[in-house]
């Protein structure tokens, strides 16, 4: 059984989808819709963006959604058995697996986008990633740190064994590293992101995309998404928004969704999107399995 996986934030570069754009009269087509939909070029930034201007939120998620979506749209013989995305990217796998259209995809990506920056500006925050240290010590620690400070800091990213991103505030991060490494992590080190994403200090952005989400017509995709909050696979409607709102403020679980997608009878992975971040991670998660990229 073949999985497909979409990429989140980060994996983004200078000239992503421009030889799709120039290839292929499909993806031309939606890239010059999604620049009519935002109301700005954005495939001029991706095509010829600096690193800077493809950092910015309201770019970086839009793009990767973009470029994503298009890869699976031009490929031939699209039939995954099951899909997941890691965070942005669940947008990503949503619409490749039709449970979306692509107009509304974008729309809600371009508003989560533009909330999660809100919420960044409001919340001075960051994250940080713990290489080399247990799951559960990385998630007692943050708990005996918040309990301590007052701060709020919290497991946000469980990417791979070892590998754990955490999220809150400056203070609490700073000191959560602090005690990490002490506690023997190999690495903490500060991500040069703009704010706690996954962590309730998102609940602002919560509030603003859950409306939106709810207001957007979704079907039932043709095959199970695996959804960050919980790692189980979804197809009911209600189920899978509840999930999609649920995700800005909760941990992507993306170790636990590869592990129950492997369990399930997934024994292909195949990125879709910009980059190979996601194929690294379930290389460490699940080394027998056969990984790939359209």
């Amino acid at each position: 059984m073949t999985a497909f996986i979409f990429p989140g934030q980060g994996s983004q570069f200078t000239g992503m989808g421009h030889d799709l754009y120039e290839s292929s009269p499909v993806a031309k087509a939606l890239m010059d819709e999604a620049d009519q939909i935002l109301g700005f070029s954005l495939t001029n930034t991706m095509f010829n963006g600096t690193d800077d201007e493809l950092k910015q939120t309201n770019v970086t998620q839009p793009a990767i959604f973009l470029h994503s979506v298009a890869l699976a749209m031009t490929t031939d013989n699209f039939t995954p058995d099951m899909v997941a995305g890691h965070s942005l990217g669940e947008f990503s796998a949503l619409v490749a697996a039709g449970a979306l259209s692509f107009a509304d995809g974008l729309r809600l990506v371009a508003q989560r986008a533009d909330a999660m920056q809100r919420a960044c500006e409001q919340n001075p925050s960051t994250m940080a990633a713990i290489l080399g240290l247990a799951d559960d010590v990385i998630e007692r620690i943050c708990a005996e740190v918040a309990a301590e400070t007052g701060e709020v800091v919290v497991p946000a990213n469980y990417n791979c064994p070892g590998q754990v991103v955490i999220s809150g505030s400056n203070e609490g991060i700073r000191v959560a590293c602090e005690r990490l490494k002490e506690a023997g992590a190999k690495r903490a080190l500060p991500l040069p992101v703009g704010g706690a994403f996954h962590s309730p200090l998102m609940e602002p952005a919560r509030t603003d995309l859950a409306q939106a989400i709810e207001n957007t017509p979704f079907q039932a995709p043709r095959c199970p998404i695996y959804q960050n909050v919980n790692a189980q696979p979804a197809t009911d409607v209600a189920t899978i928004k509840a999930n999609l709102i649920a995700q800005l403020t909760a941990p992507v679980r993306w170790t636990q969704s590869v592990l129950a997608m492997t369990t399930d009878g997934a024994t292909t992975f195949t990125e879709c999107g910009p980059g190979k971040v996601l194929q690294g991670l379930v290389k460490k998660i699940a080394p027998g399995v056969e990984v790939g990229s359209v």
